[in-house]
């Protein structure tokens, strides 16, 4: 089933729509980590050295479009999902640890709600890396770059 020229368009469209997004919420992340100190261990920054990377990617893929430049991106995308899994779990336990010394007899639904709505780190804030990682991946689903189809720019 082939595409007509303006669904292509579309689709093209799309996608570019979809990296900007993924360029944008990068740049914000970033700005935000670095606004709140978010370097103080080695931890701590790796998610700013998986946002340069990402943002490497993305200019790589806009300036030399190929194969090895876009699974360097998924696979950019797919530490960006990691990084974003552990970094939940990071702040919750630190949440968790530190409420157990505040309140040491809260636990179950009330813990994990008071976890989730701590503001110091904040548990959720690192669900955006795996937001970015599925929006990123979404872009290079069926991509013509890694299918072989003509490009549909």
């Amino acid at each position: 089933m082939s595409l007509e020229p303006h669904e292509s368009a579309t689709l093209a469209t799309v996608r570019r729509i979809i990296l900007g997004l993924v360029a944008l919420g990068t740049i914000g992340m970033t700005a935000e980590l670095v606004l709140v100190g978010h370097y103080e261990d080695g931890n701590q920054l790796i998610p700013l050295a998986l946002a340069g990377a990402g943002l490497i990617a993305m200019t790589a893929m806009r300036l030399a479009p190929g194969v090895a430049t876009f699974r360097a991106f998924q696979f950019v995308m797919l530490l960006y999902a990691g990084a974003g899994v552990i970094g939940i779990t990071l702040h919750y336990k630190a949440n968790a640890s530190h409420l157990h010394e505040t309140e040491p007899g809260l636990q179950g639904v009330a813990l994990l709600k008071k976890v989730v709505t701590s503001a110091t780190p904040p548990a959720l804030a690192p669900g955006l890396m795996v937001q970015l990682a599925l929006l990123g991946l979404s872009y290079t689903y069926k991509h013509p770059q890694l299918t072989g189809v003509e490009a549909d720019r």
